[in-house]
């Protein structure tokens, strides 16, 4: 279960209804919601929360650090709660279903000096992508 709850609460970010509803959909495990989605499971909850406070709560998530923007070929953005675990995705190529995987070893340290061309890196995104087992089931 992802803590963003308790994370949003720890750095006294004002918790209003609208606010703590949206962490609450986002709350757990292999979350990765469009802010559609997200708007969508946050009505139920809270029937007169906005669009608009839906986006600009998930963009302050954003720039606190405390939610990633997920972008997968050219798909809607997906929000992901789990950005204090260092983490890569798996991505379904027809539902584009994503699961976050924690592969052995640090893809930082694979990739060689002769292939860095100087830079400072500071950060590695890799994306795993194939078929997930309800798509494979329909084929």
């Amino acid at each position: 279960m992802s803590d963003l709850l308790e994370r949003l609460r720890g750095r006294g970010w004002r918790m209003t209804a609208q606010r703590r509803v949206v962490a609450e959909v986002l709350d757990g495990d292999h979350v990765h919601l469009t802010a559609d989605e997200v708007h969508a499971r946050a009505v139920t909850r809270l029937p007169e929360i906005s669009r608009a406070t839906v986006y600009n709560t998930l963009g302050e998530m954003v720039t606190l650090g405390e939610v990633m923007e997920v972008a997968t070929d050219g798909r809607a953005k997906r929000y992901d709660p789990n950005a204090h675990r260092p983490h890569q995705h798996l991505v379904c190529g027809r539902c584009g279903a994503i699961r976050d995987v924690h592969p052995a070893g640090d893809p930082l340290a694979d990739l060689p000096a002769s292939e860095r061309f100087g830079f400072t890196i500071s950060d590695v995104e890799v994306t795993y992508r194939g078929i997930c087992p309800g798509c494979a089931s329909t084929a």
